[in-house]
């Protein structure tokens, strides 16, 4: 019986994460590190801050001292070491970043502070206890985990490795995927295609996605629809971490892939999904290495591999939860589809995230209309319409 999405992606992610995979590691630059998977967690060389810093331009003073009028005892900027005790009745001039000294327990802002002269400050209000101070490790305390491993690292987790001393970054190797297109219809990118042909735009599609979620992508010779054309091209493949077939996945008499690949051994979880596209998406195991039977249409193509290919490779790479960039969108026209199946279609969002619509296409084999989409609307299986203004999740188009 087919599956809902959402349980045959927990089936892909629970069957993937419990395999045995030896996973590789390498160790990079950081300034290549940027979107690699971490293979081991950073942690603090030490307390950050290492020191009370002020947050403010102003006054460091002691809290039971204000109101009142304060003596300046001088001036700290960031860079300066650490100055002596402050003294009851004194103010230190202090500047953002600058370490506090022990005694002050408050920064007052400057525009919060009136000059009596060259030598005393005159502060009106409280200040309460530890206002506009960054106590040491309030930000990290030392040994803490400031970035797991799993993580895909994004510019922020760069500055963490730079701030912590890191030249290098230990990274999970990604993880090879092989691409099959099948059919007797394709011809090569640079071909000048018959009226019954069709350019294989499903394998360079796909090897940019594999790319983009941090696998490294093998495009094999397309395999004709016959079980001799096929056989040995999916073997090779069976060799990467990895198999993504694209066509020969539905109930036709020369849809080949899945009665071939149980005979290379691999072990179906499921063949069907209640979605549109994407309808005959089959997802094995063989050895401990996933294999995909996605549909040949591109846009079931590229579809399926976000709903169910990518969480599996992205949890191969290292990652510890995959995630589905699903959002909430309002639409900006009626929209209405057949219940029964949960369509992703494509559809524009506008900048401002305020206006959703719906591009109209024939079809999952509409190149130029998934061209024009920025987002999938997701239109649930048991409803039928929406109105000006409704809510809808949408797939952020990868």
């Amino acid at each position: 019986m087919p599956l809902e999405f959402d349980e045959a992606r927990a089936i892909v992610i629970e069957t993937v994460r419990s395999l045995a995979v030896s996973r590789r590691h390498e160790t990079i630059p950081l300034d290549q590190a940027h979107g690699r998977i971490l293979a081991e967690a950073v942690l603090a060389d030490r307390d950050y801050p290492a020191l009370a810093r002020s947050l403010r331009d102003g006054f460091a003073v002691k809290s039971k001292d204000v109101p009142g009028t304060l003596s300046i005892r001088g001036e700290v900027r960031a860079g300066d070491p650490s100055q002596a005790r402050l003294a009851d009745g004194e103010a230190l001039e202090i500047m953002t970043g600058a370490p506090v000294p022990a005694g002050a327990d408050a920064v007052v802002m400057v525009e919060h502070v009136a000059r009596v002269d060259a030598a005393h400050v005159r502060i009106e209000q409280a200040a309460e206890t530890g206002q506009f101070i960054n106590r040491q490790g309030a930000e990290a305390g030392s040994g803490s985990i400031l970035i797991p491993a799993g993580t895909r690292l994004d510019a922020s987790h760069i500055a963490t490795l730079a701030m912590t001393g890191h030249t290098s970054a230990m990274v999970c190797s990604r993880p090879s995927v092989a691409i099959l297109a099948t059919g007797d219809e394709i011809v090569p990118i640079e071909a000048k295609p018959a009226a019954h042909q069709i350019r294989n735009s499903n394998s360079f599609m796909l090897a940019s996605l594999i790319q983009s979620s941090g696998g490294i992508a093998e495009i094999l010779p397309v395999a004709g629809d016959t079980k001799e054309a096929l056989l040995p091209l999916l073997e090779r493949g069976l060799e990467h971490d990895m198999l993504i077939a694209s066509g020969g996945v539905s109930a036709g008499k020369y849809d080949l892939v899945k009665p071939t690949l149980r005979e290379l051994g691999v072990e179906f979880r499921f063949e069907r999904v209640r979605v549109q596209p994407g309808q005959p998406t089959a997802f094995g195991i063989r050895q401990n290495k996933p294999v995909f039977g996605l549909p040949g249409n591109p846009g079931s193509t590229l579809i399926t591999y976000q709903l169910f290919a990518r969480p599996a490779l992205e949890l191969l790479g290292g990652v510890n939860e995959p995630f589905l960039p699903l959002l909430a969108a309002n639409f900006a026209a009626p929209f209405r589809h057949k219940p029964g199946l949960t369509r992703f279609l494509p559809a524009h969002l506008s900048g401002d995230g305020r206006e959703l619509r719906h591009i109209s296409w024939q079809g999952s084999s509409d190149i130029p209309a998934l061209a024009k989409a920025n987002v999938f609307l997701v239109a649930d299986h048991d409803r039928e319409h929406w109105q000006i203004g409704d809510s809808i999740r949408v797939l952020l188009k990868p």
